[in-house]
């Protein structure tokens, strides 16, 4: 397993749970059953609703004294409702009573989209143009959790290169982790040089293609990437399975991911992924399958009146 060195100086373990789409009675076993086989790096957010019933399956596993709570790194996530700097610190505080944690190791601002307070709904109309609700404001707040002990680094999650050179050209604590869709189909290399540059990690959510995702945000003609022939082929090399290497493809790149399963059998086949040791071969085979595809493109954020298009969300 890579270790990951952030700003603070907090490790953030290469290979993490993702709990989006972990449904509410499921996620709390899956967590505890994560962390018995070894997982030391969870990742939640306030918008998947099951926050409170990871707290308590922390608790539980604190309790046993199987594992301490230093011994796990634990990101959580801002909601675009919660955009306002007076709404920033309220929204943490409540993140660490769901999760029942005096400090959160990482929070991210979720998407560099902001919303009106209260909107329950993901439609044009309630969104807020980004020079209402301008990101360094946001951020500011941020900061001052990291002031107070409430959080020990602060990062983003789905900002391009461009929203990051404005964020660093305004902040005081630069971001620690930009988490991003991230797999061969969408390699994101300029983007991974850059944040390389600045000392920023990439996290890569929905390695594995998310195809468990909502029928309604799929296109017709997507193609699955763990149905790709050419990973197929170098997980037979490997005696790997395809969702193995996928994920070995990451810890190469020197990048975090968080695949999502509530599978102890799949838990623990990601988890073995951190021994595949894919070589240069394999990774240029790998490079040449790019097709800056996105299975999470944001569309939903998209709409007659609002002041977001593909173009001006990813900056392309």
């Amino acid at each position: 397993m890579k270790y990951f060195t952030i700003r603070s100086g907090a490790v953030m373990p290469s290979i993490g749970l993702g709990t989006w789409k972990s449904d509410p009675g499921v996620v709390g076993e899956a967590v505890k059953s994560a962390l018995g086989m070894g997982y030391r790096h969870l990742d939640c957010a306030f918008i998947y609703g099951n926050e409170a019933e990871i707290g308590s399956a922390l608790k539980d596993v604190f309790t046993a004294g199987d594992v301490k709570r230093d011994d796990i790194f634990i990101t959580s996530k801002l909601w675009n409702t919660e955009h306002a700097p007076a709404d920033v610190e309220p929204a943490l505080r409540q993140t660490l009573a769901d999760l029942q944690l005096d400090c959160l190791d990482l929070h991210l601002i979720h998407w560099p989209v902001a919303m009106k307070k209260g909107s329950q709904g993901i439609d044009g109309s309630s969104i807020l143009p980004p020079e209402e609700m301008p990101i360094i404001d946001t951020w500011r707040a941020m900061e001052k959790c990291v002031d107070k002990g409430l959080v020990k680094d602060i990062g983003v999650s789905n900002f391009s290169k461009q929203k990051l050179q404005d964020l660093l050209s305004k902040c005081r604590i630069k971001p620690a982790v930009n988490q991003i869709e991230m797999h061969p189909y969408l390699q994101m290399k300029e983007l991974l040089a850059y944040c390389k540059e600045q000392g920023i990690f990439l996290t890569a959510y929905s390695p594995l293609g998310s195809n468990d995702r909502d029928p309604a945000f799929k296109r017709p003609d997507e193609i699955p990437i763990l149905q790709d022939a050419t990973v197929a082929k170098i997980a037979t090399k490997h005696k790997a399975t395809p969702a193995q290497i996928l994920l070995a493809w990451h810890l190469f790149r020197n990048s975090a991911v968080i695949p999502k399963s509530v599978s102890a059998t799949r838990q623990k086949e990601n988890l073995e992924a951190a021994s595949i040791e894919l070589d240069e071969e394999d990774m240029s085979t790998l490079a040449a399958l790019d097709k800056h595809l996105r299975y999470i493109d944001g569309s939903f954020w998209f709409g007659e009146t609002s002041p977001y298009t593909l173009a001006t969300l990813w900056d392309e």
